[in-house]
C-alpha cells in the first residue's frame, strides 16, 4: 500500500483535529463540579438553617440561634472557598501567562469583596432588629457572590456560571424585598439547586 493509500482524507483529519483539541481540553480544564457541588450544598444547608430558624410569616419552624445559623452558612461557604480555590489551582496550574494572572487576580476579588462584605456588616448589624441582622448579612454574601460569578463567566466566557450569578443576583433582590423567611427559602432551593444543576451542565458539556 503507498503513501497516497495510507494517507488521511480531510474530514478524517479534521475528525482527528477535533479529537485532540477535545482530549487537550479535558487534561487542562478542571472538573466543575466540585466546585458547583460545594457552593450548592452549603448554600442548600446554610439557607436552610436561616429558613427553618426564621420561617416564612416570621414564626420560627425551629429555634436555632441566629450565631449558629451564621456560623454554618459561612462555614459551609468557607469551605466551599477552599474547593474554588483548588479548582483555580488546577486550572492554572499547567498553563502560564495571562490566563494564570486571570485567575489569581479572580480569586483575590473573592477575599476582597469578602472582606468588604463583612466591614458593612459589623458596622451596620448591630443597628437593625435581630431577624433583619440575618438578612442583612446574607444577602450582602450573596450580592458578592452573584457579581462575581457573573464576572468570572464573562472573563472565561462560561455562559452557565454568568447565568447562574445572574440568576442568584435576582433571587436575591427577590427574597431581600420579600423578607428573611422568604430570602432565606429562596436560596437554599433557588440558588442551591441552581449550583448543583449548572455543575452537571457544565460537566456534560465537557465530555461532548
Amino acid at each position: 500500500m503507498d503513501n497516497d493509500e495510507q494517507a488521511l482524507s480531510p474530514e478524517e483529519m479534521l475528525r482527528l483535529i477535533e479529537q485532540q483539541e477535545t482530549a487537550t481540553v479535558s487534561r487542562l480544564a478542571p472538573n466543575p463540579v466540585p466546585h458547583y457541588l460545594a457552593w450548592g450544598v452549603a448554600w442548600f444547608v446554610g439557607f436552610g438553617a436561616f429558613f427553618l430558624r426564621d420561617g416564612l410569616s416570621g414564626t420560627p419552624y425551629l429555634a436555632i440561634p441566629l450565631g449558629v445559623t451564621l456560623a454554618l452558612l459561612f462555614g459551609l461557604m468557607a469551605l466551599a472557598m477552599v474547593v474554588s480555590a483548588m479548582t483555580m489551582w488546577q486550572l492554572g496550574s499547567p498553563v502560564r501567562g495571562a490566563s494564570q494572572q486571570r485567575g489569581t487576580m479572580y480569586g483575590f476579588s473573592w477575599a476582597f469583596g469578602f472582606l468588604a462584605m463583612w466591614m458593612i456588616g459589623v458596622r451596620f448589624g448591630p443597628s437593625l432588629p435581630i431577624p433583619e441582622q440575618g438578612l442583612l448579612w446574607s444577602s450582602l454574601s450573596m450580592m458578592v457572590v452573584a457579581v462575581l460569578y457573573m464576572a468570572g463567566g464573562a472573563v472565561w466566557l462560561v455562559r452557565p456560571m454568568f447565568v447562574l450569578g445572574a440568576g442568584v443576583a435576582v433571587l436575591n433582590a427577590v427574597g431581600t424585598a420579600a423578607g428573611p423567611g422568604w430570602h432565606a427559602l429562596l436560596m437554599s432551593v433557588g440558588a442551591g439547586g441552581g449550583s448543583i444543576i449548572a455543575g452537571f451542565v457544565l460537566r456534560r458539556r465537557m465530555r461532548r
